[in-house]
């Protein structure tokens, strides 16, 4: 088995690459990553590509989304403090490997092994690329953000560091409509969405669902826009270019809030077979509860309508239990070449580990469901499955 690297995904063919991924996840696909490349959300912001291929007699058998960063802007599994201690220390924490889908806090492959292959071997060897390559570019560490399971305890076998978070998905239970969801929640947390979305339909607001793919110049501009002044309005920086999301139309879904036959509001979704990623939001003005109808009621009855299984809104946010989302553990790993801050980050995470079990048991008794019999996810450090 030969490794190598490449700075482009222009270099592999999407057919191979996308046989690899064997997911539906839009994030890891071949048009995604390339669409941030060709695009310039990439390298004018720290993400330098560099991805790890693996070949046996030629043929592409495994590779990994990966990206040297100069900082940690995009990632949602925050090490700031991480970089801090390094810097107190007379070391640099930049820049490191990152193996991820940039911008992108949602869990998918990382590890792609092509079927047919010996796919526990051909992991191994690109875990084994990725740390060799921290040793060859002189960088301070490699993570694996959003891991899915199946990765999980191979890097975890590989002597990785696990570190967990949560957020919080929807999901479907074959409902038949909005209305039979919410016979399923306690009765005080069914009035108060009822009472939301009351609010903003007596506003005379209204919602409309619209695929990338039928959305006007003037549609794009707009959504574009909202996309826009939220990072503005927040002292960030918006990376993502309306090219971008025009080379992503045929997955993206714009969720608009009208009043008075004016486009007030706005959400960025992306759809897989099964799933609606929920990832921007903005509005030019604040409506009552308009954030809680588009950005998640919305999204629920469309995933009812639709039969998709899971309603993924994006990072963060207790907030979203009290609306029928569940706090779902979310996995990172991290080899860090430093012996002694290896040993220190070590510690720490198995004291954060022991936090966040206690965290997930919290956040269960507030869960707005009727009847719930959800068993605790696994403990990432012990290796489970969730």
């Amino acid at each position: 088995m030969k490794l190598t690297t490449v700075s482009s995904l222009a270099e592999i063919d999407p057919l191979q690459w996308n046989e690899l991924a064997a997911s539906d996840n839009p994030f890891i696909q071949h048009d995604f990553l390339l669409a941030l490349e060709s695009n310039d959300c990439l390298e004018p912001w720290g993400w330098q590509p560099h991805y790890i291929l693996a070949r046996l007699d030629n043929t592409l058998v495994g590779a990994c989304p990966a990206f040297i960063k100069t900082n940690s802007y995009g990632e949602f599994v925050f090490d700031w403090a991480w970089a801090d201690a390094y810097h107190r220390n007379g070391l640099d924490y930049y820049p490191k490997l990152v193996i991820a889908a940039p911008y992108t806090p949602a869990s998918g492959p990382r590890l792609l092994a092509a079927d047919g292959s010996d796919q526990a071997v051909v992991k191994q060897q690109l875990i084994q690329k990725a740390i060799d390559t921290v040793a060859e570019n002189r960088l301070s560490s490699s993570h694996w953000l959003f891991c899915q399971n199946q990765d999980r305890h191979l890097l975890q076998q590989a002597g990785l560091l696990m570190r967990t978070d949560f957020q919080y998905h929807w999901s479907n239970a074959n409902y038949e409509d909005f209305d039979q969801f919410l016979s399923r929640l306690s009765s005080k947390k069914r009035k108060n969405i009822r009472r939301e979305r009351r609010i903003v339909a007596e506003a005379g607001i209204t919602t409309e669902i619209i695929r990338g793919d039928d959305l006007s110049e003037e549609e794009w501009n707009t959504l574009y826009d909202f996309y826009r002044i939220t990072f503005l309005r927040k002292s960030g920086t918006p990376t993502l270019s309306l090219g971008f999301f025009q080379a992503m139309s045929h997955r993206l879904r714009a969720i608009f809030a009208r009043h008075e036959s004016r486009i007030v509001a706005g959400a960025i979704c992306f759809e897989s077979n099964d799933t609606l990623y929920g990832r921007h939001w903005g509005c030019y003005q604040d409506y009552d509860n308009l954030h809680f109808e588009v950005c998640y009621y919305a999204g629920i009855d469309y995933c009812i309508k639709n039969a998709l299984s899971r309603f993924e809104p994006g990072a963060q946010g207790e907030h979203k239990i009290a609306r029928g989302f569940m706090p779902t553990r979310t996995c990172s790993a991290h080899w860090v070449a430093h012996e002694g801050f290896r040993r220190a980050l070590g510690q720490h995470l198995e004291y954060e580990a022991n936090a966040m079990d206690d965290y997930y048991q919290q956040l269960i008794a507030h869960q707005p469901y009727k009847h719930f019999a959800q068993p605790d996810p696994a403990r990432s450090r012990r290796g489970k499955a969730e």
